[in-house]
């Protein structure tokens, strides 16, 4: 047994819910963001603003009635898988040959996982990064052996579990928006508190909206909750860190805060509270919904993309005839929800903090 320790501490296998949950998850959630989400913003750019070389087919592939026509939003949407799997690769420092050898798993999986291809990419990018990197460099023969044994263990087996995993991952985010519009709003109480959460730990909150798929009403209320941790963070802490702090928290991540809450946790109770009331607000009354790509659910203000993303729903819509046009009601509710409401509240509820005690000058300090 410890001669398999030692091995494993030379390869650099970690058995570890840190590496597997936070620095995997992270690293995927960037892999989505720099193909499907940035695809997704490209097309919409080129369709709303008629700009011809966002809108114009630059490649095409297959020929006939199988032909598909991609964009340069298209093309880069369509490398999603591929981007994600070597994105994990590298966060589990795996060797050049194995990270080059998970484009095509990420790319099988993603597509074997449908729906829940994402979880599916995460759980077999993993799997596949981990065999490559027990065998790499172990023989003379590096060059073929470990791209094969990475290809091989990773696409077979995809093409075992990747449908499962990602029917059940599809299973699960249907019973979520399933819930949320029957019970709009517990559900919306629930769903903005718990993904606003995970935007502010050291996970993905991006990468867990989009492995579950949500979108719709469960969607709009994940929104909700994330922006009101990075606007209200950033509003709660501007005393503290001026407009640099603005800027860092609300257009970057909530999650510089997270020094500052494992020292003093109850500053996350105003941002969080205000979560639980811009949820349901946006689940029952604005009825905001993210039919956009389910990784901008999860997102909030982070460059924008929550708010673009229901936008880019709403376009979506529009083009499959569910609506007509976005009326002044989307606007004000799309606002509200996720600038206005968060700052004002979370500013609110952070005023009986201070004044307790709960909340001291400096908790909320980021480090220069």
């Amino acid at each position: 047994m410890e001669q398999f320790r030692a091995f494993l501490r030379r390869k650099n296998i970690v058995f570890s819910a840190k590496r597997y949950g936070v620095d995997a998850l992270g690293a995927m959630a960037q892999g989505l963001f720099c193909t499907l989400l940035v695809g997704t913003i490209l097309n919409t750019l080129g369709t709303q603003f008629h700009i011809g070389f966002l809108s114009a087919t630059v490649v095409t592939v297959g020929t006939g009635e199988a032909a598909t026509a991609y964009t340069i939003g298209g093309l880069a949407s369509a490398m999603v898988g591929p981007a994600m799997a070597v994105a994990i690769g590298s966060a589990l420092q795996a060797p050049a040959l194995v990270l080059f050898s998970l484009v095509p798993v990420g790319y099988a999986t993603n597509i074997l996982g449908g729906a829940g291809g994402p979880l599916a990419v995460l759980v077999i990018a993993i799997v596949a990064a981990e065999c490559g990197k027990a065998v790499s460099k172990e023989t003379k023969v590096d060059i073929l052996v470990t791209p094969i044994v990475t290809v091989l263990v990773g696409i077979g087996v995809a093409y075992l579990v990747a449908p499962p995993i990602g029917t059940a991952a599809s299973w699960v985010g249907n019973l979520i928006m399933w819930a949320t519009e029957l019970q709009p709003f517990f559900m919306g109480i629930l769903v903005s508190v718990i993904v606003g959460i995970a935007l502010t730990l050291p996970i993905s909150s991006a990468a867990i909206c989009a492995a579950l798929g949500l979108t719709g009403l469960a969607g709009g209320a994940a929104v909700a909750g994330c922006c009101a941790q990075m606007v209200g963070f950033a509003v709660l802490s501007f005393r503290e860190n001026r407009w640099g702090g603005l800027v860092s928290q609300g257009l970057g991540t909530s999650m510089l805060q997270m020094g500052n809450i494992v020292r003093n946790p109850r500053i996350w109770i105003p941002p969080t509270l205000a979560s639980a009331i811009t949820g349901p607000i946006a689940t029952c009354l604005f009825r905001l919904e993210m039919n956009g790509t389910p990784v901008s659910s999860g997102m909030g203000t982070c460059g924008l993309v929550g708010p673009i993303g229901v936008y880019t729903g709403w376009v979506e819509d529009i083009a499959a005839g569910l609506r007509t046009s976005i009326g002044g009601m989307d606007w004000l509710g799309l606002v509200l929800i996720c600038f206005v409401l968060p700052g004002v509240l979370t500013w609110l509820l952070g005023i009986p903090c201070r004044k307790a005690g709960w909340i001291k000058e400096g908790d909320l300090k980021l480090e220069d």
